[in-house]
């Protein structure tokens, strides 16, 4: 399974580079949320190769949503993760998909097109970036951490939109970034070139290989309340785990 989401990553790699090349068409979904043709196609192509592999498996992706309701294995995909990026052809985007087993992470695979680095694992198996073993960094205060977080697309009009919590931790982390791939800096995490991350009001597609890559190089992922991650919890704290208690209590002032 491994080998086949690697393969199909790779292929849906092909579709988002051939889409820079030419003029796209983008729709909107809300406010600062699109939605590109590159995105569709990028998902239809996964969504048909899993169908016509493993017939029997589910699969939630971020276009389609549920394409199929039975079976213990669920794919999680995100065709594109990093559309605003994308449209602009700012190059931080990727394939991200992951694969559940019976409510548990099994594996994961995020593929960034734009730098040909490919980032997986496999339960039990470790972390690796083309090839090559991954780790976490070994950062062990928040004051000494680089980090990256994100901001939903509704944060025009909730409180909760993370300014507060970006305004805080600026002030108390090294230094903080806001690519834009939630996916890519996850795996940003796993290959120990940053400390930590955290985002509220993600979707599982966003997360769930992410998490499995960055598990598997030896970090932790939990909730903002330090509770244990899963793909449906929304907001996320994801570090090496050396400081992570540290940037909990720092988000929960």
């Amino acid at each position: 399974m491994l080998d086949f989401a690697i393969d199909t990553a790779y292929r849906a790699g092909v579709i988002l580079r051939a889409g820079l090349e030419r003029e796209r068409q983008i729709d909107s979904k809300g406010q600062s949320d699109f939605v590109t043709d590159v995105d569709r196609a990028s998902e239809d192509m996964i969504v048909s190769a899993i169908r016509s592999r493993y017939p029997s498996h589910r699969i939630l992706a971020e276009e389609s949503g549920q394409v199929a309701d039975v079976g213990d294995y669920t794919w999680l995909i995100d065709p594109l993760d990093g559309t605003t990026n994308y449209m602009h052809r700012f190059p931080w985007f990727a394939v991200s998909i992951g694969l559940l087993h019976k409510h548990e992470l099994v594996l994961g695979v995020v593929y960034d097109p734009s730098r040909d680095q490919l980032f997986a694992a496999e339960r039990g198996s470790g972390a690796r970036c083309n090839g090559r073993r991954i780790s976490v960094s070994s950062t062990t205060s928040l004051g000494a951490a680089l980090l990256t977080t994100g901001f939903s697309y509704d944060r025009f009009t909730r409180p909760d939109n993370n300014l507060d919590h970006f305004a805080r931790i600026l002030l108390m982390a090294q230094d903080v970034r806001r690519p834009g791939s939630a996916a890519l800096d996850l795996c940003g995490i796993a290959a120990g070139q940053i400390d930590g991350h955290w985002e509220l009001r993600l979707s599982p597609w966003d997360t769930a290989a992410g998490v499995a890559i960055l598990i598997e190089a030896g970090g932790q992922a939990s909730d903002m309340q330090g509770q244990p991650w899963t793909p449906w919890s929304p907001h996320i704290v994801a570090t090496n785990g050396c400081f992570h208690n540290e940037l909990i209590t720092a988000l929960n002032q």
